[in-house]
């Protein structure tokens, strides 16, 4: 591709099939030349993140692996970057929609898509500080409606003390949902539970901590949140 350097591998998750996934060379990788990026608030520095493979995507896409097909149930990935959990609940045949801010996000979740031979998966752009649910932001239609489970991986990785990610979560929840969340202990999570718990979501955390072989051990927890329509 113009402008940066990707690569190929096979990535392993838990109890299924590996899934064949392009992504960035490396954290060096960096073009914008329109200023799409720029224009959505994503600096060169932070340009790169949504293109590499983080540990907790993995865990996250294991977890989903594991968990039981719920019927009729819609899910939303946020901050999704190379939507690993998503691909995986899209083989399984669930209803899934992947988004991120990123303008190539799009791009690598078609290519990603089309390497491991699945029909295309659905994605919007969602950016968690929009205050507005117009059907198109910075010309790509955006995420709409309510979801019955809200994944992500890693997307704690800002304080975010106006409670964009929260905020977004609890407007596009049904009034009973779970939102899965998947934290390598980056220290935002405390602040977080309290914007959950002011959005009505109850807190379960599973430590998630394991020998990974070969690889350094993964530290993080799954934060698992509930709002009854009934309480």
């Amino acid at each position: 591709m113009p402008g940066y350097q990707t690569k190929q591998e096979s990535v392993a998750i838990h109890g299924a099939p590996h899934l064949l996934i392009q992504s960035l060379l490396d954290r060096q990788q960096f073009a914008d030349p329109l200023g799409e990026a720029e224009a959505l608030g994503i600096s060169s520095a932070m340009w790169p993140l949504f293109g590499l493979l983080w540990p907790s995507s993995q865990e996250l896409a294991s977890w989903m692996e594991r968990r039981a097909t719920v019927p009729q149930e819609r899910i939303l990935e946020v901050g999704c970057g190379l939507a690993l959990a998503s691909l995986v609940m899209h083989r399984r045949g669930e209803d899934v929609t992947a988004s991120d801010c990123h303008p190539l996000t799009s791009r690598f979740l078609s290519d990603n898509t089309a390497l491991n031979e699945l029909l295309p998966l659905p994605y919007r752009h969602g950016n968690w500080a929009d205050a507005d649910d117009a059907p198109v932001r910075a010309g790509r239609p955006v995420v709409e409606g309510r979801f019955d489970l809200i994944m992500g991986s890693d997307v704690l990785y800002e304080r975010d003390d106006s409670g964009h990610l929260s905020r977004f979560i609890a407007r596009h929840a049904q009034p009973t949902a779970e939102v899965l969340i998947v934290d390598p202990n980056r220290g935002n999570r405390s602040g977080f539970n309290r914007r959950m718990a002011a959005e009505g979501f109850a807190l379960e955390e599973v430590d998630l901590s394991h020998a990974r072989e070969g690889e350094a051990p993964y530290r993080g927890r799954m934060l698992r949140y509930k709002r009854d329509s009934l309480r």
